[in-house]
């Protein structure tokens, strides 16, 4: 099951709330005053992403995420000890698919490359192969691998959920759909 760490549950600097026991994420437009949040070196201050609570430093993990109540977000994964000054996708310590103005995109160490998936899907799946080297988007419906972002992982992985406005809902403990390379 993918939750957010308990160093996230209250990120009211970036507006981000969790529901349903954890694994759904909303965007509220207003947050709390910087000054009254409790300094957290786990805590990113300025963006609001959040990291699922399960490291992962080996083999091939598959999860789905239901975005369809959101317009703008980043799903993917990122070193645990990523500076939590950066937004995931921005440094080379994470790897994201992104969607904004209605266009899907691949993002690592801020080089942005655009994905072109026909429309949006209600619910993508993800797909990390840590020793294969890479992270893929998922069509769940066909279901095929997208998109490929390639990495040389060597550092403990987090699932990473950035988003901007409406809600996520996260899908963890599924079968890796047959066929996906």
């Amino acid at each position: 099951r993918i939750t957010a760490s308990s160093q996230e549950k209250r990120n009211e600097v970036s507006s981000l709330d969790l529901f349903k026991k954890d694994t759904g994420v909303i965007y509220r437009m207003m947050g709390l005053d910087p000054s009254q949040v409790q300094d957290d070196p786990e805590r990113f201050r300025d963006w609001a992403v959040v990291f699922g609570d399960k490291k992962i430093s080996s083999g091939r993990h598959y999860w789905e995420v239901t975005v369809k109540k959101s317009q703008e977000f980043r799903l993917g994964v990122a070193e645990a000890a990523m500076s939590r000054d950066d937004c995931v996708g921005t440094n080379s310590s994470s790897w994201v698919f992104g969607y904004a103005q209605r266009k899907w995109f691949a993002m690592t160490s801020n080089k942005m490359v655009p994905v072109t998936l026909v429309g949006k899907p209600d619910r993508v799946g993800i797909l990390l192969d840590y020793e294969g080297g890479f992270l893929g988007l998922v069509d769940v419906e066909q279901p095929r691998i997208i998109h490929t972002l390639r990495g040389q992982f060597k550092a403990p992985l987090c699932p990473a959920f950035g988003l901007w406005d409406g809600e996520l809902l996260t899908h963890s403990g599924l079968e890796e759909p047959e066929g996906l390379m």
